[in-house]
Parts: structure tokens; sequence; C-alpha cells
């Protein structure tokens, strides 16, 4: 075998052997990103503390993909403090999934009484702790379904 071949085995049996704590920081990123998350959900979609949730958990200079809503925090509670305090309005989280430093909310939501609302899917990027972009995906809920299960 030559010397090459053989640091290259000795690397990959170390980088085996040390698995668990090369997964570590992935693992905590992902955990602390989760809490982060979580806190910032229940205080945005169940608490509908708009302005509260963004200034605890998105930085200022939050990038923002909503065709209709521009950059920044301030720019983001603007636009969705009036439709979270609409009469009827409501956001159900139906699952939450965190990787890393990327975030997904999967909810249904209601921005009033009329209608059957949306399912909604918000995609989060997180850096140090805070949100620092956002996607979402909204697909409105339909009066009838070919299928039994169509949206949660």
């Amino acid at each position: 075998m030559s010397a090459r071949r053989a640091g290259l085995a000795l690397a990959a049996l170390l980088a085996l052997a040390a698995g668990p704590a090369l997964a570590r920081p992935a693992h905590d990123e992902t955990e602390r990103n989760r809490a982060v998350v979580t806190a910032f959900a229940h205080q945005f979609y169940d608490l509908r503390d708009v302005r509260g949730a963004f200034e605890r958990y998105v930085a200022p200079d939050y990038i923002q993909h909503n065709a209709g809503i521009v950059d920044g925090r301030d720019a983001a509670v603007a636009a969705l403090d009036p439709m979270f305090h609409a009469e009827g309005s409501h956001f159900d989280i139906k699952r939450i999934v965190v990787d890393h430093d990327m975030a997904v909310i999967h909810l249904h939501g209601r921005t009033g009484p009329q209608g059957n609302g949306g399912t909604v899917a918000d995609i989060y990027r997180l850096k140090h702790g805070k949100i620092v972009e956002h996607w979402d995906v909204l697909q409105p809920i339909a009066d009838h379904t070919v299928n039994p299960h169509p949206y949660f």
C-alpha cells in the first residue's frame, strides 16, 4: 500500500471512530435552532404577537422572498400584524421541521372568517440563533378534493 493510500485509510478510520463527535456541532446547531423556531412559532402563530416575535427572533436585515413584502424585519411586521389581528384569523401549526440552519413550519392559516384558509409552508434560514431569511409556499384549501387527506 502506498504511503498516500495508507494516510487516506488512516484518516477514514479516524473519521469513523470519531463519528458522533464529528456530528455533534451539526446536532447542536439543529437543536439550538429547533428551540428558536419553536419559541418563535408559539409567539408568532399561537399568541399572534407579531412585533414581539420578530423583535426577539428575527434579524433586522431579514431577507424576504414573499413577492408582496419587502426585505427587513419592520416591513414584515407592518405587513403581517394587521392580517394576524383580523377578526376570525387563526393559525394552527401542524409540524415544525429543523435541520441545521433551515426550518419549515407547516400550518393551516385563516386570515379572516371567510373561506377555508390555506395551507402554508414557511421556510426559514437561521444564523447565529436569529431568523435571517424567509420563503413561503401558500396553497388555498379547496371546498372539494378527490384525495381524503390533501393538505395535512
